[in-house]
């Protein structure tokens, strides 16, 4: 029997999605409560592996289990097991050609930015924060260069292990909310630090040290030494995953908002 799950987590205390043998993981806490609750290992796959301290309102994941539980049984008996920073938001039964990574059409982040003189002492871990003014509507004018499809290079880490560098960009909308900047992007799928390097640049843009043409510029490059800075991963959030309709899943968390 094939099972998917939403899971929801701060990823502050880990070294990211993906199981390392010498470090704490969001797949490894959450394989164990599983495991529990079916009485045999099991091995999750996941839409998309985020960094070390980047966090989750939707995550999708699937399993394979002998097990025959009810989705119930698999959601409150996995919670129980689960540390108070992580929690499985839903459970269902899958079809058998299922899978969390390869079924998806589409993935969504939101990355939040505070801007104010002084950084959060309650947000420390779940924002960015950056003492300038950035202008939402410059960021946004950056932000139009990199819609569509494009060649990646320049915004992807030199670490990534992805065979193609081309991605296409539906949706990228910035809006500020008081103190925050939210930036809103939606993708086929995203490279290796994709989005904090897209977040990176377009918050110098938004600062005035570069003009919104800049972001098309590095485009052009497919250099990622010609790019800018990575932004911090604490602002960032994996909010939603869309697969066909007929696979019945949920396609959105939670979005988070401050303020």
């Amino acid at each position: 029997m094939r099972v998917a799950c939403g899971v929801e987590y701060d990823g502050a205390g880990y070294s990211g999605w993906q199981a390392q043998p010498h470090a704490p993981s969001v797949q490894s806490v959450v394989e164990k409560a599983l495991s529990k609750v079916a009485n045999h290992p099991v091995q999750l796959c996941c839409a998309g592996r985020t960094d070390a301290g980047v966090h989750a309102t939707h995550q999708v994941v699937h399993f394979e289990t002998t097990a025959e539980r009810r989705e119930c049984e698999w959601l409150l008996g996995s919670n129980a097991n689960l540390p108070d920073d992580v929690t499985l938001t839903w459970v269902r039964g899958a079809d058998d050609d299922f899978h969390a990574r390869f079924s998806a059409e589409a993935r969504s982040y939101r990355y939040v930015v505070l801007t104010r003189e002084v950084p959060s002492a309650l947000l420390r871990r779940r924002v960015t924060w950056v003492h300038e003014t950035l202008d939402a509507e410059r960021m946004q004018a950056g932000a139009r260069y990199l819609l569509g499809e494009h060649d990646f290079s320049s915004y992807r880490a030199t670490a990534c292990q992805a065979k193609s560098p081309v991605r296409t960009v539906h949706r990228l909308d910035i809006c500020r909310q008081g103190d925050f900047i939210y930036l809103d992007i939606q993708a086929n799928a995203f490279l290796h630090h994709m989005v904090r390097n897209i977040a990176g640049v377009l918050m110098a843009i938004g600062r005035g040290e570069q003009e919104p043409v800049w972001a098309q510029e590095i485009l052009e490059h497919r250099d990622r030494t010609r790019g800018g800075v990575t932004a911090p991963s604490g602002g960032l959030y994996l909010v939603g995953v869309q697969y066909p309709t007929r696979f019945n899943l949920p396609e959105q968390g939670m979005l988070p908002v401050f303020g």
